[in-house]
């Protein structure tokens, strides 16, 4: 575990890191409530170290020009692949925008469909515990004083075994998704369908419950006037809709340029006629794909009877709600997953419809 704090040492290695394929890498970040501070970067190179002997500590409190130059070198070379966890965050002091070929093992992990990886939450302290069969990892120091020197003996091994860790989440959600993401070309239209089926049976009633609950909820949250409760919060939102022509004409007469593109639905297109094909317009066709399940499934209709709003037990229907939520998020999973997958197959393989 290099920890580096003297600014040639720093510079050399950033130039030896430049010629890296991959870099998993983490920072620690000073005063970060009130005045945000990068105080040290986390590099490793070496994916095989379980120990963190291999992950580089440099210290750039108060050194923007190591952070600077780690940013020219390492960050902007889009030739150079670099995992982070959160990476939205870490770029905030790493380059921003400008920051090239970045891997989040956050939105990796987001992608898992959750009948898969059955997470409570995507933080990296879950998944190392999950993915690498670790008990319990100690973040504690996560929200320490980072703008202090020196650091202490339990900053440092933090600091270098987070790197470890996020290489060996890494690798493990590549397995996963390599797995959840077979190549659409060999995937098999036939049992993919029928798994569909299956699952759908199942989704289907609980989709419609969570539906109707979550309406009843509401209406009855409007009735008695209730802003939140222990399950739900109540919020609002306006959406301001004005005469097209209207807006044209004003604008035009204000001289305000208004200039963004506009979905022509079948409506607009019908009333355009012919002159949908006016040079002038540069219509813009974009295709989207959409999948329409084919199954016929046939269930008896059951009244049921709905009290009144203002009549609801919340209580009962929020304790409804919290039993049947965590059945239909895996068979929601499950179902969007099989979609996608069947998706990609009937493009790949020009399949109009499913066996």
């Amino acid at each position: 575990m290099p920890y580096l704090t003297v600014a040639n040492e720093i510079k050399a290695l950033i130039a030896k890191f430049a010629q890296a394929r991959i870099l998993w890498i983490d920072t620690e970040i000073a005063d970060y409530k009130f005045n945000p501070r990068l105080s040290l970067i986390q590099a490793l190179a070496d994916p095989r170290d379980l120990t963190g002997d291999a992950t580089f500590l440099l210290d750039v409190l108060d050194k923007p020009e190591l952070a600077t130059a780690f940013i020219n070198l390492i960050m902007v070379n889009p030739n150079i692949e670099k995992v982070m966890h959160n990476a939205s965050y870490d770029i905030r002091f790493l380059g921003n925008d400008d920051a090239k070929n970045i891997t989040c093992t956050l939105q990796m992990a987001r992608k898992i469909p959750a009948y898969i990886l059955p997470l409570r939450n995507r933080q990296l302290k879950t998944l190392i515990e999950t993915l690498c069969n670790i008990a319990y990892v100690d973040k504690t120091e996560q929200g320490g004083d980072w703008g202090k020197r020196p650091l202490t003996e339990k900053q440092l091994e933090y600091a270098k075994m987070d790197a470890v860790y996020l290489a060996r989440v890494h690798r493990h959600l590549l397995e996963i998704i390599d797995k959840c993401y077979p190549d659409p070309a060999t995937e098999n239209l036939t049992a993919l369908g029928k798994q569909y089926q299956k699952i759908e049976a199942q989704w289907k009633p609980l989709d419609s419950e969570i539906a109707e609950v979550k309406e009843r909820f509401k209406a009855a949250m409007l009735a008695k006037k209730l802003k939140d409760s222990s399950y739900f919060e109540l919020s609002s939102s306006i959406t301001m809709k004005v005469d097209f022509l209207t807006l044209a004409n004003l604008t035009q007469t204000e001289g305000i340029e208004l200039n963004f593109p506009v979905t022509l639905t079948k409506e607009i297109q019908k009333q355009l006629g012919q002159l949908i094909s006016h040079p002038s317009l540069q219509v813009e066709d974009i295709a989207s794909w959409r999948l329409t399940s084919n199954i016929q499934q046939w269930r008896k209709s059951t009244k049921k009877i709905v009290p009144e709003p203002a009549s609801e037990d919340l209580i009962a229907l929020g304790e409804r709600y919290k039993e049947i939520l965590p059945e239909w998020k895996l068979l929601d999973s499950e179902i969007e997953h099989l979609k996608e997958r069947v998706k990609k197959a009937m493009l790949v393989q020009n399949q109009g419809n499913t066996p």
